[in-house]
This record gives C-alpha cells, sequence and structure tokens, in this order.
C-alpha cells in the first residue's frame, strides 16, 4: 500500500449467505411444530464456514492480489500511479475490475460500508494512508479513558485491547511485565504502586502513538532480533540511519 494516493475498500453483505449450500439436509433443523428447514444459504455457525467463505474469496480475486487484497468480507484495492495515468484513472479501472468479479460470482457489498478512492481507508482495525498506518483514535481513547482494574477479570479485558494496540507503542512488553505478572495461575491479586505506574504509562505511550511506515515492496527488508530475560522481539525493517525506519 505504499506510494499509493488513493485507496477503495469494499464490505461484501452478509457474506455467508452468498454461498449456496450444496448439502442442504445436513442442515435441517425440527421446529416445536415438527416441520424441517433447511438452509439454502451457509448459515453462520457451521465449524468450516469461516475457512470455506474466506477460501472462495481468495480464490476468486487471486488473479487481481496485485492491487486487490481480500480479508473474509473486506476487499482492499490500491495501486501506485503509473504508465503516464493519474491516481484517479488507475483506481476506476482496478475498481471495475474487482466489480466484474463480482458480477459474475454474484457477489453483493454493502454500499453503506464502503469506501471508494479515498487518501485514507480503516483496515483491519487502523487506519492506512499515503503516510502510513496509524492507530484507531477511538481505540486509543477507550485504552485511555479505562479507570483502574479491579480484578483480574478487568484487567484482562483492558490488556486484551491494549495488547491490540501494542505495535504502536515502544517496548510495550517491558511496560506490561507488571499487569501481566497479575494475571498468572494463582496470583494474588494486589494492586500496587508498580502496577499503577504501568497502567499509566501504558495510557501514555498509546495517546503518543505514533505513525508507522508502510513498507516499501521495491526495497530490501532486514531482520532484527532482541531478547532480554522477559520478553523477545523481532522485526523486518527497512532503511538506515539517514533514511526512515519502516517496521
Amino acid at each position: 500500500m505504499a506510494g499509493c494516493e488513493l485507496y477503495s475498500a469494499l464490505d461484501l453483505v452478509d457474506g455467508y449467505y452468498q454461498i449456496l449450500m450444496r448439502d442442504i439436509p445436513l442442515t435441517a433443523v425440527r421446529t416445536p411444530s415438527g416441520m424441517l428447514w433447511g438452509w439454502l444459504v451457509m448459515p453462520q455457525g457451521l465449524s468450516n464456514a469461516p475457512a470455506t467463505f474466506n477460501r472462495m474469496v481468495t480464490q476468486l480475486f487471486r488473479p487481481l492480489r496485485a492491487y486487490a487484497q481480500t480479508y473474509f468480507d473486506d476487499i482492499f484495492v490500491h495501486r501506485r500511479a503509473g504508465d503516464g495515468k493519474t491516481a484517479m484513472e488507475v483506481r476506476l479501472v482496478h475498481l471495475r475490475r474487482v466489480l466484474e468479479v463480482m458480477r459474475a460470482n454474484k457477489l453483493y457489498a454493502n454500499i453503506d460500508k464502503c469506501v471508494f478512492a479515498s487518501p485514507e481507508i480503516k483496515v483491519l482495525g487502523c487506519f492506512v494512508s499515503n503516510v502510513g498506518v496509524r492507530a484507531d483514535p477511538e481505540k486509543v481513547k477507550a485504552v485511555a479513558a479505562w479507570l483502574m482494574p479491579r480484578s483480574q477479570k478487568d484487567l484482562r479485558k483492558w490488556l486484551g485491547l491494549a495488547n491490540y494496540l501494542h505495535k504502536y507503542s515502544t517496548g510495550y512488553a517491558g511496560l506490561a511485565r507488571p499487569l501481566s505478572e497479575l494475571l498468572k495461575k494463582d496470583s494474588d491479586w494486589r494492586w500496587e504502586r508498580q502496577h499503577q505506574d504501568a497502567f499509566e504509562s501504558i495510557k501514555a505511550s498509546l495517546q503518543q502513538a505514533p505513525v508507522l511506515a508502510l513498507p516499501d515492496e521495491t526495497k530490501s527488508f532486514s531482520v532484527v532480533c532482541d531478547a532480554s530475560d522477559y520478553a523477545i522481539d523481532f522485526q523486518a525493517t527497512q532503511g538506515c540511519r539517514t533514511e526512515l525506519s519502516r517496521s
């Protein structure tokens, strides 16, 4: 996505219901009145439904993967302008190809959730633009507004949200270590000063979350590894001392 000026995102409406069932009798359920009802489309709840849907979307859009990536019911369209064409001209060509695949396979999008030719789109809980990747402000706000945990259950909920944003916090593993200790099996719940300091430090770190640079696929990558007594880390990076580091 690096170097793009315009991005588009499409959302497939009622994803599972767009797949017709072959083994309809296997989905039959009996009602209190004694009638049998079977699903004509793939229902939610089948153990292999997520894999089936994701496989279908991936296979259909595989020929377009150079500029259209998919993740379950989301389709992200992006590509650098080139060959003398403007960003809008390139975007229209690629969108038409994506929509042609959808039409040929009778896939429908939720127009209310689609974004077309925008300088920024939401991708899997973050915002992507030609500047880079930034954290969702609403998620950061939720982390910062969280009151002091009163139990392991409260702490686990808060850490679940904070962990999702960990890549925007430098040294997150070290900051979160005292809190992680409280979640260990058979650990007594005692909220002390070190835990409050860690709690506030993570909040402050995420409120200053940087915009992460997007990887440039035209340049080489370096793998950097590091470890300490309580954490292991590795990164795929780009750049050098005189250039913006991308990870």
